[in-house]
């Protein structure tokens, strides 16, 4: 387990494992309020790491910093081999091609259907479809991997929570990305729903060898998904470390976020 006053800022490594998200240095205030304040992270191939950080602590301003919705003070974003802040608009919707989101809440569109909301990014990212001339396997696809094949003409107001949220995970692999982004994909969820859906996650990351940068808070969720986990305090990466390093660590700013 690493410390954040241990660790030196990140530096290229010698690695043969192929390094998917590099975060470096990174820094984001709003007025006087500094959400992040030199946070760094390293995601590798094939790896599910999660990141825990209380209410306000900067998970989601990290990740749209991580997709270019945002724009640091200061520091460096490598997402599969590009540097974020050099792309131009252009370049970064070809990025994002490769990089799925799990939205908190589903974010499904209301007024299309299954079908429609899975077809959607399709539509949105052409190029990387350019040759796809039927969508309908595809999708077909995509379904069958969430166990929803039978919903595809249902509209999100005949869905359970559940399966909302197993619909919009469909929609994140529809892509085939290489990254998938999973904010809070057990929130709201019963326990038994949850337990779905983090079994889905571990298939699909089986399946195609996603890489998975998974933000929550359940800690039952980092237990069971995480290969690796990050804990956000006072906008740094203050510890780093497997769950069962981390759940034993006697620092109390760790143990905070284990106590029940």
């Amino acid at each position: 387990m690493d410390v954040k006053e241990n660790i030196a800022p990140l530096q290229k490594e010698n690695t043969s494992e192929e390094i998917v998200v590099r975060i470096q240095d990174l820094y984001k205030s709003f007025g006087d309020n500094k959400v992040l304040n030199g946070f760094n992270m390293v995601l590798r191939k094939g790896e599910n790491l999660v990141v825990m950080g209380k209410s306000g602590s900067g998970k989601s301003v990290m990740i749209k910093c991580l997709v270019g919705l945002m724009v640091p003070d200061r520091g460096v974003v490598e997402v599969l081999g590009e540097d974020i802040a050099r792309l131009n608009q252009v370049d970064l919707d070809e990025l994002r091609s490769d990089i799925g989101f799990l939205f908190q809440g589903s974010a499904l569109y209301d007024s299309m259907t299954v079908r429609e909301n899975l077809e959607f990014p399709m539509r949105r990212h052409r190029k990387k479809f350019e040759g796809v001339t039927d969508t309908l396997p595809l999708v077909q696809e995509a379904l069958e991997n969430v166990g929803l094949a039978h919903t595809m003409d249902l509209m999100p107001e005949e869905l359970s929570g559940g399966m909302k949220r197993r619909i919009a995970l469909a929609r994140a692999i529809i892509l085939k990305p290489k990254l998938i982004l999973y904010d809070e994909p057990t929130s709201g969820l019963d326990p038994i729903t949850a337990k779905e859906i983090i079994g889905l996650m571990r298939s699909i990351q089986k399946k195609y060898g996603t890489s998975a940068l998974i933000i929550t808070h359940d800690v039952d969720c980092a237990r069971v998904i995480s290969e690796r986990m990050i804990l956000l305090v006072d906008g740094i990466n203050y510890a780093e470390g497997a769950y069962q390093e981390l759940v034993t660590s006697s620092d109390p700013k760790i143990n905070a976020f284990f106590k029940k």
